[in-house]
């Protein structure tokens, strides 16, 4: 037969097209080509096929042999089509039979001796695989990851000619299971504890709020006054990730340049980019666009030091995903979408040298700098921006007590305040508080006369936008859910509006 058919997948995003691999051997000059947009390693992928098949004792065929990889409009990158080629070749060639592959996909990487080597990006290919109906062959060290998609049958093999004495019965490959695995797949402790930070108890307090409702919030504060503690302990009290928000989670993770290793895949994300990172580092991108910092904090937290030191143009970015939760990526042959459903948690000082209303140290700062200073922030980003929390400076009797002699909760603790608080939340609406859009808020955030009363008056005095006025709203669902109160009370209003005080001041 001069003509065989592979099933292979290529890597768009998190998504992971069907790839056919087309292999035709006819009379002519001998010569490999290999049509259907390939980029540079798909292109380079001929010379590794061949010296893969001479080393594992197979015939390269002495024809004009043409690979097409349909859809030929698709992009296809990476050498993760060298085994489908590979393939293709000797089934075309009849060194192997070609109704043995139409029940497999195949993904991997050739190295010259005949070597199969892992690739980037398995887990979507094994999302799509599962849902096909076919069975995924991968390099060994890539089953542990694509053992995360449930019901999918995985074929692990660490070379090709392991690979073809499988498909002609001669050795039977044991597909790779979950309890195979040298690992166990857990969300895992983190060393920080909320227990940890003394003092600040309205900051304490925000966490758990936030925790409880996805809410973004600000820090502001003089220098080492416990901002950046209190921001990396966010992770700690969040609800354990669902088994599809996992999913999604190791999906960005598995295309990203620098992976997490798999046992950490449970556990929620903490990203803190430096300020000098640049609009395409935040967002994604790239003539191939690949995850920015958005996305690698997807169901996790984004914590951005220092705000006002990030340039202008990089907080600006922000502003869409924070809304719609994902990220679009364009280019001039493609469009990639990336989820980028974060929370966002920010630090910055109240002026440039950092002590304005610091009772300890005097502010150098002039009025025409600290306006300056926080012009850098625009409007509509702290509208985005749920709870804005002042975080002073801790009195030295404080400061100087052991942790142990405090008595203060643990992240344990408040986390299960927290996941019964979300637990409410998904029962009612089906989200968390932080997404429900204009009408749901309607829907979901019934008011007693009195908050309602509040809340005008506030709106009035304060000269708040509607985008923070439904912010109010989201926060104070969340403080009630702590609560387990159906209505909105008045004193869950008058507390979030207490966690929005750069809307009414300009002096911090």
């Amino acid at each position: 037969m001069s003509l065989a058919v592979v099933y292979t997948r290529a890597q768009f995003g998190i998504n992971a097209p069907l790839v056919t691999v087309e292999a035709h051997l006819s009379n002519g000059l001998p010569g490999l080509a290999i049509v259907g947009l390939p980029e540079t390693a798909v292109k380079e992928s001929k010379d590794r096929v061949r010296s893969a098949l001479l080393n594992t004792h197979f015939e390269f065929p002495a024809k004009r042999i043409t690979i097409n990889l349909a859809p030929a409009d698709l992009p296809k990158e990476g050498s993760r089509f060298d085994l489908a080629i590979a393939l293709g070749i000797l089934a075309a060639s009849g060194q192997i039979a070609p109704a043995k592959l139409v029940d497999y996909e195949f993904i991997g990487e050739l190295a010259l001796s005949g070597k199969v080597r892992p690739v980037k990006g398995i887990l979507p290919a094994a999302v799509q695989c599962q849902l096909s109906n076919r069975k995924l062959v991968i390099p060994e060290e890539n089953c542990a990851e694509a053992s995360l998609v449930k019901n999918c049958t995985l074929l692990g093999i660490n070379s090709l000619n392991q690979l073809c004495q499988h498909l002609q019965d001669d050795e039977v490959i044991t597909p790779f299971t979950a309890s195979t695995a040298s690992y166990t797949l857990t969300q895992s402790k983190t060393s920080c504890d909320i227990a940890e930070v003394k003092g600040q108890p309205q900051a304490k307090r925000a966490l758990e709020i936030a925790a409880a409702g996805g809410h973004n919030l600000l820090f502001f504060g003089p220098p080492g006054t416990g901002k950046t503690m209190l921001a990396s302990r966010l992770p700690s009290i969040m609800p354990p990730l669902t088994e599809k928000e996992a999913l999604e989670v190791a999906a960005v993770n598995s295309i990203s340049q620098k992976p997490r290793p798999i046992t950490e895949w449970l556990n929620r994300s903490f990203r803190a980019p430096h300020h000098t990172a640049s609009a395409i580092a935040m967002v994604g991108g790239g003539s191939s666009p690949k995850p920015g910092e958005i996305s690698l904090a997807h169901h996790g937290v984004l914590f951005l030091d220092e705000l006002p030191e990030y340039d202008r143009r990089v907080l600006e970015v922000l502003r869409e995903p924070m809304e719609s939760g994902e990220i679009v990526i364009s280019r001039a042959s493609r469009q990639v979408t990336y989820p980028a459903r974060f929370q966002l948690v920010a630090a910055m000082n109240p002026c440039p040298c950092g002590y304005l209303g610091d009772s300890r140290q005097a502010c150098r700062c002039t009025a025409q700098q600290i306006s300056r200073y926080r012009r850098k922030l625009s409007g509509p980003l702290l509208d985005r921006i749920d709870m804005h929390i002042e975080v002073a400076a801790l009195p030295d009797s404080l400061l100087t007590q052991r942790a142990s002699q405090l008595n203060v909760e643990s992240s344990s603790q408040v986390q299960q305040r927290v996941i019964k608080a979300r637990e409410l939340q998904i029962n009612r609406q089906g989200k968390a508080n932080n997404e429900l859009s204009a009408k749901e808020i309607e829907q979901y955030c019934s008011l007693t006369g009195d908050a309602q009363h509040l809340l005008n008056n506030a709106l009035k005095k304060l000269g708040l936008s509607a985008r923070a006025y439904h912010r109010i709203l989201r926060v104070s669902r969340s403080i009630a859910d702590l609560m387990e109160s159906e209505q909105l009370q008045v004193s869950h209003i008058t507390e979030a509006l207490g966690y929005r005080k750069l809307d009414r001041t300009v002096s911090m």
